[in-house]
């Protein structure tokens, strides 16, 4: 349609993780903050700036770490639906892994 934006492709060297579905439930919140570590951590320098990048991402796991009761408890069983998604859709075990690791890895509700 000619009122609707171009799609455009990834560039190569971005990293990108794949749509999880509103159906699962998982707070936006914390979807938007893992697509975004993934872009700044994984995306190569001709994407982004590594330095800028790097200072962003460590924002958004500082903001992260701040998780505490209620909070936390949703984002370690949001991320618990994520691998079971994640697996039950056969995605790489790198993804996978990934899911598994996010939260102790990043020293979240430690």
């Amino acid at each position: 349609m000619a009122d609707e934006p171009a799609q455009q492709e990834t560039p190569e060297g971005a990293a990108v993780f794949p749509e999880i579905p509103a159906e699962l439930g998982v707070h936006p919140l914390l979807l938007a903050a893992i697509h975004a570590y993934v872009f700044l951590e994984g995306s190569e320098a001709a994407v982004l700036n590594a330095a800028v990048a790097e200072e962003a991402m460590n924002y958004v796991v500082s903001y992260l770490q701040r998780l505490d009761g209620n909070d936390l408890r949703r984002a370690r069983e949001d991320m618990a639906t994520l691998v079971g998604f994640a697996k039950s859709e056969k995605w790489p075990k790198q993804h996978v892994r990934f899911l598994q690791d996010f939260l102790k890895e990043n020293g979240i509700g430690q």
